[in-house]
C-alpha cells in the first residue's frame, strides 16, 4: 500500500548571482531584461592567451556579507551558497524544526576550483609547507551543503549532487523526494558555482561551447537568435527553502509556490551532446509525478544556454513530452541575462520558475535580434509575457554534461 504523498510548499528563496546579491534585485533585473555579461577586468586575456575573456560574474563583495574569518574558510562557491542560504532561511522566517527532520541538498557542477588551482600554484611556487591548512574542506564539492547544514543544525541528511548543469535541479528534485518519503520535514536545496577562472574559459572556449562575441559582450547571450553560437560563463548560487504542506501550514508559513513533480534520466548517449529523447523523458515524468494534464503546463524556463545543437532540442523535446499540447506554453531562458552558472543554473531557475507562478509574469529572453524560424514554441521575446489566472504549472529543465536530465514542476500557492 502507498502512502498519501505530502505537498512540498516552497517557503524561502535566496541568491547571489550576476543580476543580483539578493532575490528581489535579481527578480527586478530580470524582468527588466539586464545583460549582465561584461569583458573581465583582468590581464588574463593577454597571459594566457585566452580567445574569450568575458562572462557574467556576480556584482557583490562577500565580505560586505560575511565575517573575514569564516570567508577566508569558504571557497567564492561556499561564500556564494551561504550568503545566498541565509537570506533563503531569513525569508522562511527561520523555521523552527527539529534537527532530525532537517536536512541540506546542495549540488556544484566542479566545487572549490579556486581554492584547488590556487593552493596548487602555491605549492608548485611556495612549497607544500604554505598550503592553507583549510584547503580540503574548502575544494571538497560538499563544503556548501556542508557549512550551511552545520550553521542550520540539520540533522536529517547534508547531500551533494554533482551532475555538471543539472546539478542544482537535481538538489531541487532529491529534496523535494526527502520530503514525500518523509525523510524531513524541511530541506534547504539548491545550487552553486564560482567558475570564472582562466581554466573553465580556456576549456569551455577550446570544446567550442563559448560564444565567441568578444566584441559584444553584452548581446552574446542570445538564446534562440540564428547567430546564436554558444553560452557565456556565469556563477552565483541560489537556495530554496522546502517544506511539507503540513509544517509550513502549521507555523503559518508564507508560501510561494508548490513543487509538485520532478523527472530525472540520463541519455546513455554522448559526453557533450544533449538527446531530445532523454530531456523528453524527464519531462514527461515530472508532468505525471505531478498529476498535472499537458494542458495545465504554461511557461517553461528552459535550459536554453544559446548554443545552436541545443537551444532547438530542448524545445522539441517539450513539444515531445507535451504530446504537442503547447499553444498555452511561454518559454524563456534566463541565461540571456545571468550567462550559465554550470551547476548553480538550475537552482537560480528554480528561483525565477517559482517567481513566475508567483507573480504571474514571465521575464525576457533577451538579445534575440532574428528569432530562428526552426523555434517551434513561443518565445518570451525581449519583453515579459503574462501568465493566465487560476491553477497553473511551470516548468523547469535543467541538462548536463554526461546526459544528466532533469526537469522540476512548479504549481502556484
Amino acid at each position: 500500500m502507498s502512502l498519501p504523498r505530502s505537498r512540498v510548499a516552497v517557503t524561502g528563496l535566496g541568491t547571489v548571482n550576476p543580476l543580483g546579491g539578493d532575490v528581489r534585485t535579481s527578480w527586478d533585473n530580470a524582468l527588466a531584461g539586464v545583460s549582465t555579461a561584461r569583458t573581465l577586468n583582468n590581464d588574463w586575456k593577454e597571459q594566457y592567451g585566452l580567445s574569450v575573456d568575458f562572462a557574467c560574474q556576480v556584482g557583490i563583495d562577500p565580505l560586505e556579507h560575511l565575517a573575514r574569518p569564516e570567508a577566508k574558510k569558504l571557497d567564492p562557491s561556499g561564500q556564494y551558497s551561504l550568503i545566498a542560504a541565509r537570506e533563503a532561511w531569513s525569508d522562511a522566517g527561520t523555521p523552527e524544526v527539529d534537527g532530525d527532520r532537517l536536512a541540506v541538498v546542495v549540488g556544484t557542477g566542479i566545487g572549490g576550483l579556486w581554492t584547488t588551482l590556487d593552493q596548487w600554484d602555491i605549492v608548485r611556487d611556495k612549497g607544500a609547507r604554505r598550503v592553507n591548512p583549510f584547503t580540503v574542506p574548502m575544494l571538497m564539492a560538499n563544503s556548501s551543503s556542508a557549512h550551511i547544514e552545520i550553521e542550520i543544525g540539520a540533522r536529517a541528511g547534508a547531500h551533494t549532487p554533482v551532475s555538471a548543469c543539472a546539478s542544482g535541479a537535481e538538489a531541487v528534485a532529491l529534496g523535494f523526494d526527502m520530503i514525500r518519503q518523509g525523510r524531513a520535514d524541511v530541506v534547504v536545496v539548491g545550487g552553486t558555482e564560482a567558475c570564472v577562472h582562466p581554466l573553465p574559459l580556456a576549456g569551455f572556449a577550446n570544446l567550442r561551447a563559448l560564444s565567441k562575441r568578444v566584441d559584444d559582450p553584452e548581446h552574446a547571450s542570445r538564446p534562440y537568435d540564428t547567430d546564436r553560437d554558444g553560452f557565456v560563463l556565469g556563477e552565483g548560487a541560489a537556495i530554496l527553502v522546502l517544506e511539507s504542506e503540513e509544517h509550513a501550514k502549521a507555523r503559518g508559513a508564507r508560501v510561494y509556490g508548490y513543487v509538485a513533480g520532478r523527472g530525472m534520466a540520463s541519455d546513455a548517449h554522448h559526453i557533450s551532446a544533449p538527446s531530445t529523447e532523454g530531456q523528453a523523458r524527464a519531462i514527461r515524468e515530472s508532468v505525471a509525478d505531478a498529476g498535472v494534464e499537458a494542458a495545465d503546463v504554461v511557461h517553461v524556463n528552459a535550459h536554453g544556454t544559446s548554443t545552436p545543437l541545443g537551444d532547438i532540442g530542448e524545445l522539441e523535446a517539450v513539444s515531445q513530452a507535451l504530446n504537442g499540447v503547447t499553444d498555452q506554453l511561454v518559454v524563456t531562458s534566463t541565461k540571456s541575462m545571468t550567462g550559465h552558472l554550470l551547476g548553480g543554473a538550475g537552482a537560480l531557475e528554480s528561483v525565477f520558475s517559482v517567481l513566475a507562478a508567483h507573480h504571474r509574469v514571465v521575464p525576457p529572453t533577451i538579445n534575440i535580434e532574428n528569432l530562428d524560424p526552426e523555434t517551434p514554441l513561443r518565445i518570451a521575446q525581449g519583453e515579459t509575457a503574462e501568465l493566465p489566472s487560476g491553477d497553473i504549472a511551470v516548468l523547469n529543465n535543467a541538462f548536463g554534461f554526461g546526459g544528466h536530465d532533469v526537469a522540476v514542476l512548479f504549481t502556484n500557492a
